[in-house]
């Protein structure tokens, strides 16, 4: 048996999320399907972030032992012939057996896309929020950045989790416009503008884009999209930034906004320590 990682890319909006649904297509599903037919059996497949229905990834890692001698170039040709145009494996890798691509996982960032036209392009609307109208920018990055450091999370946790703990470590949380941004050359923070995510091509368009990026070593369901919705609640001017951290300490899901739409959310990649 070879215990293999693939990073995968796939546009969520036709799926029921990464993981196996009684009624719907997953990607999960679509892998151990593609998988079943490489191998000859039935091959469970892990993956780093169970995102939800609409959700994209860039960067989805996932982990599975297979009995067939294969080289991993191969493994990607092969899974990629098998899977649908809006679902890719981007590259594969022999690891330890005790490799899992969720647990082994010490850092994961999401990303989330809002499109602040008047009008939004028909390009776009499937893989970003439209929130028309003015936008405190500043205002939602210094109330996004209060979200660093360790924290219970449960004010921005969906109910009927199962998760024994709600508190989590955020390493990144910031909001930029896009629009501002220059090349990684010309930029003056040399962090803040290399990021993968703000690095990702735009498609056709008009207006602006803001964009949440949020990195920590695990997320809550529905984490991040409540954080995105009270952001642009602050955004708009219905609560000051500095009422984020009242609702972070509240631990009450009702007092934060609402839930952002999964079509803006995407898994933008996920380290493993030394691997």
């Amino acid at each position: 048996m070879t215990t293999f990682k693939i990073t995968l890319a796939y546009d969520g909006t036709n799926y029921v999320g990464w993981q196996r649904q009684a009624a719907g297509v997953s990607i999960q599903g679509l892998i151990e399907h593609a998988l079943r037919g490489l191998d000859g059996r039935d091959v469970a497949v892990a993956g780093a972030g169970r995102t939800d229905a609409g959700v994209h990834a860039l960067g989805q890692v996932a982990s599975f032992s297979l009995e067939r001698t294969i080289e991993p170039r191969a493994l990607v040709r092969a899974l990629n012939g098998g899977l649908p145009p809006d679902v890719r494996a981007l590259a594969a890798a022999e690891v330890g057996v005790d490799f899992h691509a969720r647990y082994s996982a010490s850092r994961k960032t999401y990303g989330y896309r809002i499109c602040n036209a008047e009008v939004i392009s028909p390009f776009e609307r499937h893989y970003a929020w439209h929130v028309p109208g003015s936008l405190d920018v500043d205002a939602m990055d210094r109330a996004a950045r209060s979200l660093e450091g360790r924290h219970d999370f449960a004010a921005f946790a969906a109910a009927g989790g199962t998760t024994r703990t709600t508190e989590r470590t955020v390493m990144r949380s910031r909001v930029s416009p896009t629009t501002n941004l220059s090349t990684t050359e010309d930029a003056e923070d040399t962090e803040e503008k290399t990021s993968s995510f703000l690095r990702v091509p735009r498609v056709l368009r008009g207006g602006d884009l803001v964009v949440y990026e949020i990195a920590g070593d695990g997320f809550l369901r529905h984490m991040v999209r409540a954080i995105a919705g009270t952001l642009v609640d602050i955004g708009r001017g219905r609560r000051p930034c500095e009422q984020m951290g009242e609702v972070l300490a509240s631990l009450n899901r009702g007092r934060a906004g609402p839930t952002a739409p999964a079509r803006g959310l995407f898994l933008v990649g996920v380290e493993y320590g030394d691997l």
